[in-house]
């Protein structure tokens, strides 16, 4: 099937390329002009959170958008004439923005506790009657524009937020860039070739431009974060380059063993073509495994992700072939000096020679690097989840500097409140509030809480208390302490009241994902395993080879773990990679983490163990087919490995965005580990440890699983006739 493809789109490249084309101007225009809106929609139905969440939404509609925070300094005081003429000046120009409803001042009897007690910083609430991802970023940027022009020596004005990080969250590009331009460089240095480098870039091109299209589209249905399009990118760009770069490699090999141009594409993609494939099957599987999760805030990641890797994996097999038959022989004809590789590989090269050092001493071997992985993977254990406050963000960002003011003039929990929510029958539940307030207030690591705010004087329906925490949201107390107000002091305080309370805000809402995340972890990755295992099982015809690719890719995920666990947790390298003060890791990282890092370890497993099999097939001699696997594969492999890298580590160090330095790095790190330990020093120290068994596969299984391969032959090879 996959010959006939190959074959088809070979000669009929004009029709494969204008498909492709017109696709692409036609999605492309379509995302553009009809994109949805992003949004970061963390509901968790069912959760103590999620209820207090709706309670506030329905009875406190003017608290139902996002609110923001201007939070400004005067070296002489806030009640300074100047000074206060100056703000109440902007904070009114600001209450005129579209979206405003309210700006409370910390001018006005509402917001008197707005102030710290030195009476040098302050803040005013801007409150929005939409969510952050509905207000327009130009808005946002206006704002900003007239903090600055209002800010004078002695006068400091920042900004704090969920509509400030929003605007954050789209930063200009450049990373892409960068990205590409490293592929391109180690590409030609692989190939030594400016035509057989283009190919792979174009591929990778188009797939992302695709899918980004795809995943604008996709926001009108699905909940798409900000960052869903960087993350696409990412993983788009390293994918598409890899999977062209694998066909096109065997492609001149096959040149080189004296096929004619259509003979060796329909052979690569028999060969390397069906390994894109099938390691393509396995990453989509990997991200759509998210939505197992059932949280409404992945799903957009989930399908972003899926669809960069589908476009790219399905361009790899159908334009990649086209293109070929463009170029043909001239494949290598604009080539580099002194940079120009034959696809070859004997038993000289340096791969052959290092898998037959680690197959003579497996045991040693084998050990070193287990211990490796495991030294790597330790941090893993101390792992806390979390959600990092703008106190981690770089401190050129506002955010940040907003942050450190807040916690200089109010303490570290005070821009992350929890909320306590109560439904009321009437103004008689307002007493049995206040006396709760008293309580919350003498609880240790409570800095204050207000008293109970109904949303109607006369006959309330329901009321908030805001607690201020004594330590910030990123520690581990704050979270002790919604648990002990539920579990001792509410229960306490509100018995035989008859007033249910609630606790939510982003504390509560983090208490609440946890629970979730140890609930349905386990059945993620029981299901990407098991899926990948059949697949790999079947596609081997081997039952101890995907055991063994299942358990070192966990072990490569563990490392890379531990290694985010130590910079961004711990913050070994953190000025480095470019992040402010440490901090938790986001809760939502290491389920969707896992599944990416699944699928995207299986690649490089996919390609070398389908030329070691391939090879076995034709020899039955295991330690030679591991050799000649790792030497057929060792420079193309490393060359992918070098490009993914880059591509990750690109947008690691080209956005302030702390999520996606945190996927970045740790894609990085896994595809870094893949590279050298495993495929170096594991794959060929096990696989001559477990021999001929390596290839067991019982006969009953045999005839009850369908036949699929990576190493099929391709038709009859024609050769052309000597002198043509």
């Amino acid at each position: 099937m996959l010959e006939k493809l190959a074959r088809w789109s070979y000669r009929n490249r004009w029709r494969v390329v204008a498909i492709w084309i017109v696709a692409l101007v036609a999605i492309g225009f379509a995302g553009t002009k009809f994109r949805g809106p992003y949004s970061m929609n963390f509901s968790l139905p069912g959760s103590q959170s999620q209820e207090a969440f709706d309670i506030l939404k329905s009875r406190f509609p003017a608290r139902s958008g996002d609110t923001a925070e201007i939070v400004f300094k005067a070296d002489s005081g806030i009640q300074d004439p100047s000074v206060k003429q100056t703000m109440e000046g902007f904070l009114a120009q600001v209450a005129r923005l579209p979206h405003v409803v309210a700006v409370i001042s910390p001018y006005s009897p509402q917001g008197s506790r707005q102030v710290s007690r030195d009476g040098r910083i302050a803040f005013a609430d801007v409150q929005y009657n939409v969510q952050s991802a509905d207000i327009p970023k130009a808005q946002i940027l206006h704002m900003l524009d007239l903090g600055k022009s209002t800010e004078r020596s002695g006068l400091q004005i920042e900004f704090a937020g969920g509509p400030i990080q929003q605007a954050q969250f789209e930063p200009p590009g450049g990373a892409e860039f960068v990205g590409t331009l490293a592929a391109i460089i180690i590409l030609l240095i692989t190939f030594g070739s400016v035509l057989a480098m283009g190919l792979p870039i174009i591929t990778a091109l188009f797939g992302i431009a695709i899918s980004l299209a795809l995943v604008l589209l996709s926001a009108h249905f699905l909940n798409v974060p900000n960052f869903t399009p960087q993350l696409s990118a990412m993983i788009g760009l390293g994918v598409g380059i890899d999977y062209a770069l694998f066909i096109v490699t065997r492609y001149r090999q096959g040149l080189g063993d004296g096929l004619t141009p259509e003979a060796a594409v329909v052979r690569a993609m028999a060969t390397s073509g069906r390994a894109v494939l099938f390691a393509g099957i396995i990453v989509v599987i990997s991200f759509l495994g998210i939505l197992l999760m059932g949280f409404a805030f992945v799903q957009g990641i989930a399908v972003g992700g899926a669809a960069a890797v589908f476009v790219t994996m399905v361009a790899s097999i159908t334009l990649v072939p086209a293109l070929l038959g463009f170029l043909g022989r001239n494949i290598d004809k604009w080539h580099i000096p002194r940079l120009r590789r034959v696809e070859s590989a004997g038993r000289q090269s340096f791969w052959y020679r290092w898998s037959r050092l680690i197959q003579r001493r497996p045991w040693p071997a084998a050990i070193i690097g287990l211990a490796a992985l495991l030294v790597l993977a330790t941090p893993l254990f101390k792992m806390r989840l979390g959600l990092a406050d703008a106190g981690s963000d770089p401190e050129h960002l506002t955010t940040r500097r907003a942050h450190d003011l807040l916690v200089q003039g109010f303490g570290p929990g005070f821009d992350t409140p929890i909320f306590l929510v109560a439904e009321l029958n009437g103004p008689q539940g307002l007493q049995p509030l206040s006396a709760l307030s008293q309580a919350v207030q003498s609880t240790p690591g409570v800095a204050l809480a207000t008293q109970p705010f109904p949303n109607n004087r006369t006959n309330p329906t329901a009321a908030i208390i805001t607690v201020y925490p004594a330590v910030s949201s990123q520690d581990a107390a704050a979270s002790d302490l919604v648990r002990h107000l539920r579990n001792s002091v509410i229960p306490q305080a509100m018995r035989g009241t008859g007033v249910p309370v609630l606790v939510g805000g982003v504390t509560g809402i983090l208490v609440d994902f946890t629970v979730k995340i140890a609930q349905r972890l386990p059945i993620l990755i029981a299901v990407v395993i098991g899926l990948s295992f059949l697949l790999l099982m079947v596609v081997f015809r081997s039952i101890l080879v995907p055991i063994k690719a299942a358990i070192m890719n966990l072990l490569s995920i563990g490392a890379s773990f531990g290694v985010i666990v130590a910079i961004f947790q711990w913050g070994w390298l953190g000025k480095f990679v470019g992040i402010g003060k440490p901090g938790p890791i986001e809760a939502f990282v290491p389920m969707m983490l896992f599944t990416i890092l699944f699928g995207l370890s299986m690649d490089y497993e996919i390609f070398l163990l389908s030329r070691i099999r391939e090879d076995y097939l034709r020899t039955r001699d295991n330690a030679l087919s591991v050799a000649n696997g790792v030497a057929n594969t060792g420079r193309v492999i490393t060359a992918a490995a070098a490009i993914m890298i880059a591509v990750f580590l690109s947008f690691v160090l080209g956005f302030d965005i702390r999520q996606i330095k945190l996927f970045g790095l740790g894609l990085a790190v896994a595809v870094l580990v893949d590279a050298t330990l495993v495929r170096m020093v594991l794959v060929p120290a096990t696989m001559e440890l477990i021999g001929d068994a390596n290839w067991w596969y019982p006969k009953w299984l045999g005839r009850v699983t369908p036949r699929l391969s990576v190493e099929e032959a391709p038709e009859e090879p024609v050769l052309e006739p000597v002198g043509v």
